[in-house]
């Protein structure tokens, strides 16, 4: 019985339902008059789940979002894998990327609105700027977090230079990669939502702006807690990817 709840997924169940009776009082005090309680949004987002409003949203919103990670996820695991295979790689490419991660990459939408003009272009932009310096970075760091006894050991094994990346760097690296993943995946679901909020007001991003504007709170709160929770389906079914392919050890931490 202890390990039932000492368990990763029951903690993580618990906080979630610490957090929605606290969002439930915090509705009913009221904090603001702008704040429903738990109940009422999820109220609001069953009537937007039956009139057919919240699932005419979702194909707009995840269109830029999966298009821009898969990019992220292509483009920014060979160039990390690069940055920590190549000193000249990580001299070329780290410092963009290091600016890019920590710079408020929101004040570069209006300059992407006015290169690619406001349709799925300028969003998957969006995506991919928030989410693949992360990814890049986490890839580079696996890499070179790999223990150098087992490249050694490799190469005195008659191991080329291709097998020991692939058996032996890019397994180890795996876990930091996956890391990155989940990160950009985050990443860019922010980036979709702010893309949706700035550019053009699409999809559940029109959902939140369009409740707003005529101060139905519940709903717009609906719209929002939807996107968390796809995000956090997402970011499970990610894990669940690496536990079950790459990490089986993990297997009972879940």
């Amino acid at each position: 019985m202890h390990d039932v709840f000492t368990s990763k997924r029951f903690l993580k169940y618990f906080s979630f339902a610490i957090v929605f009776a606290l969002w439930e009082i915090g509705g009913r005090i009221p904090i603001s008059p702008a704040f429903p309680t738990f109940s009422a949004t999820m109220v609001a987002l069953w009537q937007m789940l039956m009139d057919g409003s919240m699932l005419q949203a979702y194909p707009e919103t995840l269109q830029p979002l999966l298009i821009g990670v898969a990019i992220a996820a292509t483009l920014g695991i060979a160039a990390g894998v690069w940055m920590g295979l190549s000193r000249f790689g990580e001299w070329l490419l780290s410092p963009v990327f290091i600016v890019a991660q920590a710079a408020p990459l929101a004040a570069l939408i209006p300059l992407l609105v006015l290169a690619y003009g406001i349709g799925l272009t300028a969003k998957v932009m969006v995506v991919l700027i928030m989410a693949m310096p992360v990814i890049v970075l986490n890839a580079m760091s696996g890499v070179r977090s790999t223990n150098n006894s087992l490249i050694e050991m490799g190469t005195a094994f008659l191991g080329s230079r291709k097998d020991v990346i692939t058996k032996i760097i890019l397994p180890s690296a795996s876990p930091v990669i996956f890391a990155g993943l989940r990160l950009g995946l985050s990443a860019g679901f922010i980036g979709a939502i702010l893309s949706e909020l700035l550019i053009t007001p699409t999809g559940v991003g029109d959902l939140i702006t369009f409740n707003q504007s005529r101060a139905d709170y519940a709903r717009m709160y609906a719209a929002i807690f939807s996107i968390i929770a796809v995000a956090v389906i997402a970011l499970d079914f990610l894990e669940w990817i690496e536990v079950r392919w790459l990490r089986p050890d993990r297997k009972g931490a879940r």
